[in-house]
Parts: structure tokens; C-alpha cells; sequence
């Protein structure tokens, strides 16, 4: 049994099979919705129901509150249709140059940020290389055929070496033989590049990125390329974490600071020791964003981190005027990815 998709405004039609993702039918048949994590995490594909029944079959994602719920809005890589449809999405346009590309890889090197952050160096094949826009990210395939997804660091000009941040999760088996057993020159296969979290150029509007944890990642590869690129808007970084020393590349984002004078760097910790003697902001991220920008409505805003911050901050910001298509999120949920 199969139920008809109508969305609006554009009045393209696909096709849903039964207990069959709405969003994978629609990338099926050639529909270019936005997307990022496919698993209701970050909810880039945000849309709302104007007529018919959908369903999601783990719950209620994490994404979408139960009054949103209530008032028709869905998200649909996680949903499946219990009659035809007509939802109301922004699609994408097509993108002729960027390819998911399927190919091997070397770890060209593997260094420790903090106790629990190495960074990974990938590097190509001579003859590859991997067109991406900074934001996106790579899937790892491994042996079993299952996968790991991380974002890519590195700005797209600098494409010989693809830069990841890896996390060490909890009991996470993948990140366990990345942390004990993974040596330099050994051989992985990646998949990629995949998401909408990018840079939107159509805009003028000033930026506030925001990161939590190692969601620094994406965020430093778009500001890599906006300084490349000598963009003029004024960008607001940031950086929310535990303690000191999960802001493991605070470097480097000091330095952007002091070298550029449109990039404000704000660090923020929610969890400050004594022996930190720390004299910066202090609380959750998205509250210290809250509390320096009264009003939002003008801004383009990117985060990157738990979905826990991002939800927290989507609620607060829409408060402060902020319009929901001007906030660009990317959520990180380490333990599911990493089983």
C-alpha cells in the first residue's frame, strides 16, 4: 500500500510506500527536501502538515515540541504517512557539483585535543578528491556495514586532508578502537558528503554561531571559509562546554579574534572548578546569547551541539524574534551514533 505526497508551495508529488520514511521516499524519487541528521535530531527538515495523517513510529522526536505537534508541525525523516498527504516544506535547490562520493581513506595522523577529543586526519587518494561545503559531514563504513557520522573541520579549499573531531563515547565501540587501537596509516572507507547544515550566502544578516562540545567542528570550518572568502558580516562565536579544558581548540579561536576584526569570541562554561580560575562567562550557551541580544529578529544564527541545546535554544530565541527559518542547526547525539 503506498499513500500520494503533495508538497506545497512547489505541488511536486511522490509517492510514500507503507511504514516507509517520508523523507527517504521523497530523496528516492528525486525530491530534494533538506535534511541533516535523519534521525529527528536537528530538525532541518521542518515542515508542517496541511492535510492527511502522519505518524512517528519510535515517538515523538526530540526535535518538536507537543504544541508544535498540535499545530501541524512535523519533521520527516522520521515520520511515515497514515494517508496522502499535503505538507507544506521548503525544498532545496539542486546542487550540480557536490556528489556523495563512496571511497577509502588513510589516517594520516590522529591528535589529542583534550582526554576525550582526538582529532583525525583523513587523506584522499591521489586521484580524489571530495567536494563538500564546510558544515557537512562524512560517514564512516565500518566492516559490519553499519556507520558513524562526523563533521568535517577543515574549510572545503583545504580538501587533500579531511579534519574530524572525534569524541571518545561512553562504552561507544567505534570511538573505542579510535581511542586505543587506531593507528596512523591504517586504511578506513568513508562516505559523503552528506547534511544541509552550510553557510547560506543569500544572506547579509550578521552571524551567531554557537557550539557545544565537539560542535566546534562544523563551526570552525565555516569560519575558515568565510575568512577565506574575506565575507564582510560580523560573526558572534560562541563556544559553550563543561570546564577549561573541553575547549580544546580555544587556541585557534582566540586568534580568529585577535586577527579579525568582524569575529567576537565568547567562551562559556557550565560547569567551572576551582582550579579553572576562570573569569569568562559562565551558564548554559544559548542563555548567554539570550541575554547579550534582546532582540534576534535580525540575525542568522548556526549551532552545532546536543540536541538538548539546540532545543532549549530554538524555544528561547523564537521569544526573542528570532524567525525559524534564520536559525541553521546541526544536532550531535554521540551515544546513538555510536553503539
Amino acid at each position: 500500500m503506498s499513500y500520494k505526497v503533495t508538497l506545497q508551495p512547489s505541488e511536486h508529488v511522490f509517492d510514500v510506500e507503507e511504514n516507509e520514511f517520508i523523507l527517504d521516499a521523497a530523496l528516492r524519487q528525486g525530491i530534494d527536501l533538506p535534511y541533516g541528521c535523519k534521525n529527528g535530531s536537528c530538525g532541518t527538515c521542518l515542515g508542517k502538515v496541511i492535510e492527511g495523517e502522519l505518524e512517528y513510529p519510535e515517538g515523538l522526536p526530540v526535535t518538536i515540541m507537543e504544541h508544535e505537534h498540535l499545530q501541524g508541525k512535523a519533521v520527516f525523516c522520521v515520520s511515515v504517512a497514515k494517508s496522502d498527504l499535503t505538507l507544506e516544506v521548503k525544498e532545496v535547490s539542486k546542487d550540480t557539483e557536490i556528489w556523495v562520493k563512496t571511497m577509502p581513506a588513510k589516517v594520516a595522523s590522529l591528535r589529542n585535543l583534550a582526554d576525550d577529543v582526538i582529532e583525525m586526519q583523513l587523506k584522499l587518494p591521489v586521484s580524489e578528491r571530495l567536494a563538500f561545503r564546510a558544515g557537512q559531514y562524512i560517514e564512516f563504513i565500518l566492516r559490519d556495514k553499519s556507520r558513524r557520522a562526523f563533521s568535517l573541520a577543515n574549510s572545503p579549499s583545504n580538501d587533500e586532508y579531511l579534519e574530524l573531531h572525534l569524541r571518545h563515547a561512553p562504552d561507544g565501540r567505534f570511538t573505542d578502537h579510535v581511542f586505543s587501537e587506531m593507528k596512523e596509516n591504517a586504511m578506513v572507507r568513508i562516505e559523503g558528503p552528506y547534511g544541509r547544515f552550510y553557510i547560506h550566502d543569500k544572506f547579509n544578516r550578521p552571524i551567531i554561531m554557537i557550539a557545544g562540545g565537539t560542535g566546534f567542528a562544523p563551526i570552525k570550518a565555516m569560519i575558515e571559509q568565510l575568512i577565506e572568502e574575506q565575507d564582510t558580516r560580523p560573526v558572534y562565536l560562541y563556544w559553550g562546554a563543561r570546564g577549561q579544558q573541553d575547549l580544546y581548540r580555544d587556541d585557534l579561536a582566540k586568534k580568529w579574534a585577535m586577527q579579525h576584526e568582524r569575529i567576537e569570541y565568547i567562551p562559556v562554561l557550565s560547569e567551572v572548578q576551582s582550579k579553572d580560575e576562570w573569569q569568562g562567562r559562565t551558564g548554559f550557551v544559548h542563555a548567554a546569547v539570550a541575554e547579550d541580544f534582546e532582540d534576534l529578529s535580525g540575525f542568522d544564527i548556526y549551532m552545532a551541539g546536543p540536541p538538548v541545546m539546540i532545543n532549549a535554544a530554538k524555544e528561547s530565541f523564537t521569544r526573542q524574534g528570532l524567525p525559524i527559518d534564520q536559525l541553521f542547526s546541526d544536532a550531535f547525539e554521540y551515544a546513538a551514533k555510536d553503539d
